[in-house]
């Protein structure tokens, strides 16, 4: 016989989501649409954003503050994980991320409304930094409260279901945001977004704002934080108790390297480094890289939902270890086939032209840049760097002790290196490319918008059958991260503990995936080679997955001390 424990369980799986649940659920997830939406909108009008707000600058040193302002988003968002996980432990689930919203939609709203340097001069710059400063720190803090919150809402064996909600409005903002900015570009027009458009977007988010406050002010406390401080046993110190416990803090240590680590490489390679490869390395124009990723999000993101709810009967582990698997055995065909089937004459370029760089590789340098900063003089990084930029496969023979740079392309004679920038060496050597016809940045499918109805026009199959695919595998690897991240942690710490791995894990490692990506391309010459670093982060983490986290679908989340104990 079955116990009354075991059938009430039963009864509460099998019965339908509740009104209330809806609710949950929906206001919970406006906060990660907020997310996305602001991540995609600043990425994508960075250059745009430069122009406006660093304008008293060259257009190379106003790239890199805009760079730099962006990267800031990035990099303060641990520490909002650490700031806004403890005052949720503090203070409850639903005053903290309803903080969050206000912090992070108010940001996202003054910065389409903050005047440009040419009026309040260099006040501009250093406003839209504090801007985005204050929304990396809200949403370290949002994502965490958000997930906790749905999860303690959830009925037992439906936390992955619940949570994969959450999870599917991540893309359902990037998704948003494209719409929004294909749309008012079309609409308005180039000069008219350039001069004043852009800010659209920025201040339609204002909507989503109201929307989300409303419903967050309805909400009660989850169950699980009430209970506990209607008991009294809130933690006192959450930020000591969770990492400064070593039974707490392994966890948090396996969640990010044994969990986190993988699904975030995964992610972003699937949806931002594509978008990256098809535009910067397969030279693919702005709007159909746009749409080709618009599509792929649309057709994959069902798995979201589908694979949070398998989780909840297979586990959680067996499908995130099984996305970083599939993804890092299939990435190098993957890509290959979008090369060819993107841009053939660049693909056929790639396979028959040899193009050989020789220098002193002592003098080389790794070109890891994340923020724009670093200035690579060097003739062999210039030589590099030129290559890399303009997707040519090459290949590096050492020449010790010589102080010539030299690139050979094909049969042709060797261009020796003499420009003291990087465009100055492009241009030394474009005229070689072009002799043996290598395709040069201007695509010849190139495909302009003629109204706001473009976005609908019809686009090449297998290419998104090929970035729906990377899609499904950030649906495997992100669908029930969510639900394993809020079940590795007690209550009295799980806003804080599960938080910071999170953030460390896609802030970090998968921020720096094109940074890295293409200084591996530039360091090797072979266009494909930055996919290693996925690839190898997935596989490292897929094992000690394997190895060290143990399955958690069955624990009680309100009786939880720690997974691994």
């Amino acid at each position: 016989m079955s116990s009354p424990s075991m059938s009430a369980r039963t009864a509460e799986v099998d019965r339908p989501m509740t009104k209330e649940e809806r609710k949950v659920i929906l206001a919970s997830s406006l906060g990660t649409v907020f997310e996305w939406y602001d991540f995609y909108l600043y990425g994508s009008l960075a250059t745009i954003i430069g122009a406006q707000f660093f304008s008293q600058y060259p257009e190379g040193t106003r790239n890199i503050f805009a760079l730099l302002a962006f990267a800031a988003g990035f990099l303060v968002r641990p520490f909002g994980a650490l700031v806004f996980g403890r005052l949720g432990d503090l203070v409850g689930r639903k005053y903290t991320f309803l903080v969050t919203i206000v912090i992070m939609g108010a940001s996202t709203f003054a910065v389409g409304l903050l005047p440009s340097s040419e009026t309040i001069g260099i006040s501009a710059a250093i406003i839209l930094i504090i801007l985005r400063c204050l929304q990396g720190l809200a949403l370290g803090g949002e994502y965490g409260g958000a997930a906790t919150y749905v999860a303690e809402h959830a009925p037992h064996g439906k936390r992955g279901f619940y949570t994969s909600f959450i999870q599917i409005t991540a893309t359902a903002g990037l998704f948003l945001s494209l719409l929004v900015i294909l749309g008012v570009r079309g609409y308005l027009g180039e000069q008219a977004f350039l001069a004043w458009g852009w800010r659209i977007p920025f201040l339609l988010s204002a909507i989503l704002l109201l929307i989300s406050v409303w419903i967050r002010m309805q909400m009660q406390e989850s169950p699980a934080f009430q209970k506990m401080k209607d008991e009294g046993t809130r933690s006192k110190a959450p930020l000591s108790e969770a990492f400064g416990q070593w039974r707490n803090a392994k966890v948090a240590i396996l969640a990010l390297f044994g969990l986190v680590m993988g699904q975030a490489v995964v992610w972003y390679t699937g949806q931002f480094y594509a978008l990256f490869f098809l535009g910067s390395v397969l030279k693919v124009d702005g709007f159909t890289t746009n749409m080709l990723i618009a599509w792929s999000l649309l057709l994959g993101s069902g798995g979201f939902v589908l694979f949070g709810w398998l989780s909840d009967k297979i586990g959680r582990k067996p499908i995130i270890i099984g996305g970083m698997l599939l993804a890092a055995a299939t990435y190098f065909p993957l890509f290959k086939l979008m090369s060819a089937e993107a841009n053939p004459a660049l693909s056929s370029a790639h396979a028959n032209i040899t193009v050989v760089m020789r220098a002193d590789t002592a003098g080389c340098s790794f070109q890891f840049n994340p923020t724009g900063t670093a200035s690579f003089t060097q003739p062999c990084d210039l030589a590099k760097a030129a290559l890399a930029s303009a997707s040519v496969n090459y290949r590096v023979e050492a020449t010790p002790g010589s102080r010539d740079v030299t690139v050979t392309v094909g049969n042709q004679p060797p261009v020796a290196i003499t420009g003291s920038t990087r465009a100055e060496v492009a241009a030394q050597i474009a005229p070689r490319l072009a002799a043996v016809s290598y395709p040069t940045a201007n695509n010849p499918t190139v495909v302009k918008m003629s109204g706001p109805f473009d976005i609908f026009r019809e686009q090449p199959a297998v290419l998104i059958g090929i970035l729906t695919l990377l899609v499904i595998y950030v649906t495997m690897v992100y669908g029930p991260i969510a639900a394993a991240l809020v079940e590795m942690f007690p209550t009295r710490i799980r806003y804080t503990s599960m938080s910071l791995p999170y953030h460390i894990g896609n802030g970090w490692f998968g921020g720096l995936m094109p940074a890295t990506a293409f200084a591996m391309i530039a360091q090797t010459g072979d266009v494909f080679y930055g996919l290693w670093y996925p690839i190898v982060i997935a596989v490292v983490c897929a094992v000690i997955g394997i190895l060290f986290v143990r399955e958690s679908k069955d624990n009680d989340i309100d009786a939880l001390e720690v997974s691994s104990r």
